[in-house]
């Protein structure tokens, strides 16, 4: 039993000793060291840099692995950083690494160490720990040279508010030093005895041109000094961001498998100095490649031809104050952003047909593209595609419409591993024409003139899908259908969009197509009937919305092939721009808009019915506004039958159809002095705030208003507006108007007749005129008209005319007086029996009176016409008058004449009456000095002498002046 015991112990132990050998071959392999550790020093930024490899994996093994990092400071005891570093690593590749100080390296010495572990999904259950490589010194004050004082670091630039650390060397640890900022001393921590260190936080901005940190020894006058630049974000010199920005949307990828352009989006660095630019490294892990890139924003890198897929990038911005680094990890051909396809071609374009080609660049052996093409029309995509391309690319474009224009459009990705797509390349065509697809829609006017029917054919251009091109002409066939064998053929030139035509009374059937440089469209079919048979219709009133207009009629019994509605968008134009459309038989309402309909405007729609014959007839009208708006004028109104108590108004030839809308009725307006309305009408307020009386009239064919219940010899304003169902129309002036008193009929059932006879009297005075002058008083006849002529033709005395004024002389003047005050009409007045002066001319030898014949002037003394002769009388020398005696022939007429104007302007009107006496002057010359107590009988006389005219009343008695002797002779 002991001995079982003991071999059973024996037996454990080999086995477990064989274990342990076991683990330790198998891990022997997988334990990989960093090997090579080397450090370097970057003074101006504080840096270390490392750089090692691993020489124990296998060829093209690739495995992720992390490396422990310690560094200490002084004494490798002081271990004052550790750090985590993961990365993939590569056969014999080198490594890098870098660790910014906050202590200035000259300072203190460091020393770096490291150890490697596997880290790799292949072998999670072999991961431990490499042993550490040996220490690596730096140490900088060995090179610093013979100084007795440094201060470190050397013009180093932070930012304001910001720590930092400041150090002093020196070369003899019995000097004291002493160490100020800007004249304050500083108190800082010795780390040796020849090294002490000052710890400045909140770093404060105090100049431009930075602070002035120096150090001095008591013995001796040895002073050194650096200047610490501090940032001041106010400052007009020092602008720099607050805090630097790491590079965004880093990315790189490749377009030929031959050179990787990286791109990204720099921080913010606006402002900075030039010291303080950024600059950026782009550093590849695996191949331990680095470039200093030459651009803000992009990079490029050179693909090795070993054809490396895996690619480990770190691009790192910095400036003298930061560093921001950002990692990119990708395999190449994931990253394949092919060039735009070229050779673009569109062939073999039909109608409805287009075959597009391409060519593509390669990109590496064997590689695939994705190429995707859309087609473009009327600005939309109508048609995409996808085809896999390895070098040609051809595809075929199907169901296109004829005449149109396309762009046809391809670019191409990596199949496999999809990126990026290429670039468009595009390619524009035309289509070719064909035959047109649909008739044209037709409509037409008839109208009769004359006994011939006019027919106005309308059709609608083909849209651009129907046309299938350029429509060239339109032909227009007519068939009678009473002579169906008799066609004509008009063919209209485009772009025309009617024709007009006079045919007879007969029935037609019209048939219209058109016409590209392919072929023929459908016919559009329409027959014009000899008897048009349109029924009179009742108009009905229809209802604009912001949609347009709902129209809806009555289905038709019997047959009908579809309607069609009618209507104009310019009512009122000659060119009324006709409009129809065309619905189906199963239709009974639609929708008409447009964009020509306007407020304010009336719009007749016709609806019509077409027959299995294809003939139109009419079946309801309406008529409507898309919108109303008040009426845009007021009716002129007349008023008639003014009584006290009541007045009427009409508006006849006030026109409701031409509003702005349908007139609903009138409102009339009474303004009076009456405190209250009368029955029939309420208060109401208008614009300028008066209160007057509203009637209403609902009735808009009501023409005629009375106003009634008025009162007598009151005033009032009247006015009249119609009204739609928006308002009324614009407020004119009010009209005026004046009830008559009740009395007043009275007055002019009398006044009137009064006027009338007056009015009959002085037109009967006014026609007997002539009557009444010839009694009352005459005309002033004429001389030469007078009756004495016939006197002195019967004495048969041929040398006797009438005389003359100027060629005689006055023998005898009578001279009539009449007392003032006694003015009797010529009937009453008896004749005076005329006194007769005779001045004529005596011989001395001559005793005897001559033969004279005494003519008295019936014209001007009408007294004497009842008188067939004139004797002579004989002269009292009691009554005869007194004479004057005249110096001079010559002085007889003047001294008359004289006498006779200077009396006009004495005697009154109507006072005188004038008696002119002719006399027969003697060819026999005698004596006058002495006129005979008896006057001698007149001699017959040959000639007239002057008559003279002497107004009555010139003296009294009358004077006569006599003519002197020898002054009688003329």
């Amino acid at each position: 039993m002991a001995l079982f015991s003991a071999f059973q112990t024996i037996f454990l132990l080999a086995l477990l000793s064989l274990k342990t050998y076991q683990s330790e071959v198998l891990s022997e392999p997988l334990s990989l060291a960093p090997e090579s550790l080397e450090v370097s020093i970057d003074s101006a930024r504080q840096c270390l840099h490392l750089q090692w490899s691993v020489h124990n994996l296998a060829y093209h093994q690739e495995l992720k692995m992390v490396f422990q990092i310690e560094i200490s400071r002084i004494k490798t005891s002081n271990v004052i950083w550790v750090e985590n570093y993961s990365t993939t690593v590569k056969r014999n590749q080198v490594l890098r690494w870098s660790w910014e100080s906050k202590l200035p390296l000259e300072c203190a010495k460091h020393s770096v160490r490291m150890r490697g572990a596997v880290d790799d999904a292949q072998v999670p259950e072999l991961r431990f720990w490499s042993n550490w490589t040996s220490w690596e010194e730096v140490d900088v004050q060995s090179s610093l040279g013979h100084d007795p004082l440094f201060v470190f670091p050397k013009d180093k630039l932070v930012e304001e508010g910001s720590s930092v650390t400041i150090c002093y060397v020196s070369r003899s640890h019995q000097n004291n030093i002493s160490c100020y900022l800007e004249g304050v001393r500083m108190h800082g921590e010795q780390l040796d005895p020849n090294v002490c260190v000052f710890h400045l936080k909140n770093v404060p901005f105090i100049r431009e041109t930075g602070t002035n940190i120096y150090c001095k020894a008591d013995r001796g006058d040895v002073i050194k000094g650096i200047v610490l630049f501090v940032s001041n974000l106010s400052s007009v010199f020092f602008v720099w961001p607050e805090v630097f920005e790491e590079p965004k949307d880093f990315s790189c990828e490749t377009r030929d498998l031959k050179t990787l352009n990286c791109t990204w989006a720099p921080g913010s660095d606006a402002g900075l100095l030039t010291q303080l630019s950024q600059s950026y490294t782009l550093f590849e892990s695996f191949s331990g490649k680095k470039t200093l890139c030459k651009h803000k924003s992009w990079c490029d890198w050179q693909v090795p031809p070993d054809s490396q897929e895996m690619y480990n990038f770190t691009l790192t911005a910095e400036n003298y104050l930061r560093k921001r680094s950002v990692h990119l990890l990708f395999n190449l051909t994931h990253r394949v952003h092919p060039m735009a396809p070229f050779n673009v071609f569109v062939k073999n374009v039909s109608a409805a047909n287009a075959t597009m080609t391409w060519k593509v660049h390669s990109i590496g052996n064997y590689s695939t593209l994705l190429c995707q093409i859309e087609l473009y029309g009327e600005g939309k995509v109508i048609q995409k595609q996808n085809v896999s391309v390895k070098v040609n690319g051809k595809h075929l474009m199907k169901k296109l419409e004829p005449s149109t224009e396309y762009a046809a459009q391809v670019r191409c990705a990596n199949a496999n591993h999809f990126w990026k797509w290429s670039e468009w390349t595009r390619r524009n065509f035309t289509t070719a024409e064909a035959a047109p697809s649909e008739a044209p829609d037709v409509w037409r006017n008839v109208k009769s003139v004359q006994g011939h029917c006019v027919v106005t054919l309308f059709w609608k251009p083909l849209s651009k899908l129907q046309a299938n091109g350029k429509i060239l002409f339109y032909n227009v066939v007519l068939e009678n259908l009473d002579r169906p064998s008799t066609l004509k053929l008009l063919s209209i030139p485009a772009p025309a969009n009617g024709t007009e035509l006079t045919l007879d009374q007969c029935s037609y059937q019209i048939r219209v197509t058109a016409n590209n440089s392919v072929g023929t469209s459908p016919a559009s079919v329409i027959a014009v009937s000899g008897d048009p048979g349109n029924k009179e219709v009742e108009e009905e009133r229809v209802r604009g919305t912001e949609d347009g207009f709902c129209l809806s009629w009555k289905p038709q019994p019997g047959d009908v092939t579809g309607y069609v509605v009618e209507w104009c968008e310019r009512p009122g134009d000659p060119l009324c721009d006709l409009q129809w459309k065309n619905l189906g038989p199963n239709t009974t309402s639609t929708v008409v808009s447009s964009d020509a309909f306007r407020p304010g405007v009336r719009y007749n729609f016709r609806i019509y019915g077409i027959s299995t014959e294809r003939i139109p007839y009419l079946l309801e009208k309406k008529t409507g506004y898309s919108q109303e708006l008040v009426p845009s004028d007021n009716p002129q109104v007349l008023m008639s039958n003014l009584t006290s108590y009541s007045f009427t108004l009409s508006w006849k030839d006030y026109a409701a159809e031409s509003q702005p809308g349908f007139v609903r009725g009138y409102s009339l307006y009474l303004k009076s002095k009456a405190a209250r309305c009368l029955p029939g009408s309420e208060k109401a307020v208008l614009s300028d705030d008066s209160i007057c009386c509203k009637y209403k009239i609902d009735n808009p064919k009501q023409k005629t208003f009375v106003v009634e219940n008025l009162q007598p010899a009151s005033f009032y304003e009247f006015f009249l507006t119609p009204y739609t169902s928006v308002g009324e129309g614009p407020q004119g002036a009010f009209t005026k108007v004046t009830t008559p008193d009740e009395y007043s009929h009275i007055l002019i059932r009398v006044i009137l007749p009064m006027i009338f006879s007056i009015l009959l009297i002085m037109i009967l005075c006014y026609l007997k005129s002539q009557w009444m002058k010839e009694k009352c008083y005459p005309d002033i006849p004429d001389p030469y008209k007078s009756s004495v002529l016939s006197l002195i033709k019967s004495k048969e005395n041929p040398r006797l005319t009438i005389m003359n004024v100027k060629d005689c002389i006055p023998d005898a003047i009578e001279v009539i007086n009449k007392q003032e005050g006694t003015r009797k009409s010529l009937t009453e007045t008896e004749p005076t029996k005329p006194t007769y002066l005779y001045l004529l001319p005596t011989e001395k030898s001559h005793s005897g009176p001559g033969p004279c014949i005494c003519f008295e002037n019936f014209t001007y003394n009408q007294a004497a016409s009842d008188s067939a002769s004139c004797g002579h009388v004989p002269v009292t020398p009691k009554a005869q008058p007194q004479l004057g005696l005249l110096t001079s022939s010559e002085n007889g007429p003047k001294a008359l004449g004289k006498n006779y104007v200077n009396s006009l302007g004495e005697i009154p009107a109507g006072e005188t009456n004038l008696n002119y006496v002719s006399q027969l002057a003697s060819p026999m010359c005698g004596d006058k000095s002495s006129l005979p107590t008896n006057p001698p009988e007149p001699a017959l006389c040959s000639e007239y002498k002057t008559q003279m005219a002497i107004p009555m009343g010139l003296a009294s008695p009358p004077s006569i002046t006599l003519l002197d002797e020898g002054e009688h002779d003329h």
